[in-house]
């Protein structure tokens, strides 16, 4: 993998990271309960939780892609729709509607606590799933050897756990959280525009 195809793909899943959801409620709960290092271990379990699912979407792509061409064509496709429609959903939703399904999430979440609950609630999201066979679809190639997989795992679960340890240690330390929660809708647009160019770029192929 050279650099010019892993910049986007940490670009991509950096956006994802910041995006708010329940992920982030859950990190916030847990630090503002539980204390920094509660918030920290829910970090880290949440990133290997990403880390596993991009290494086992990758993995039964770099399989599927060698086996049968046609096919991982047509899920490239379908993988372009899907950020296409994640992009759309994206542009129509509001920031007090995010607001609101944060706080119910957080309070469905409560009693994860820690490494276990931020791995679970990232390895029992059946959206990640999704996501990562949209996105990946656009990333692995013939030739990609077990170690390039191995750096699109760390790439998405090494992003995913730093974003969310930085949330944890800035909570009533810094102004950065209370900054990205006021520009959302920007931080939002700019995700949505991503995603509509890579579903762009495939279909132009």
């Amino acid at each position: 993998m050279t650099l010019t195809t892993w910049l986007p793909l940490a670009l991509i899943c950096t956006l994802g990271a910041i995006s708010p959801g329940p992920s982030l409620a859950l990190v916030i709960n847990n630090t503002i309960s539980g204390g920094t290092n509660r918030g920290l271990m829910t970090a880290i379990g949440h990133g290997l939780g990403v880390g596993l699912y991009a290494l086992i979407t990758a993995a039964g792509l770099g399989v599927l892609i060698t086996q049968s061409p046609l096919l991982f064509t047509g899920i490239q496709y379908a993988g372009a729709a899907f950020l296409l429609y994640t992009a759309i959903n994206i542009l129509r939703s509001s920031r007090a509607a995010n607001g609101g399904e944060q706080e119910d999430e957080a309070a469905h979440q409560g009693r994860f606590v820690g490494f276990g609950g931020g791995f679970l609630v990232a390895f029992l999201n059946p959206k990640l799933a999704l996501f990562f066979l949209a996105l990946f679809s656009q990333f692995v190639s013939p030739q990609q050897s077990l170690f390039e997989q191995l750096i699109m795992m760390a790439t998405a679960g090494g992003i995913d756990a730093l974003w969310y340890g930085l949330v944890a240690l800035g909570i009533g330390k810094t102004g950065l959280l209370l900054l990205l929660k006021r520009h959302s809708v920007w931080v939002d647009r700019i995700s949505a525009v991503i995603f509509i160019g890579i579903a762009a770029a495939v279909v132009l192929q």
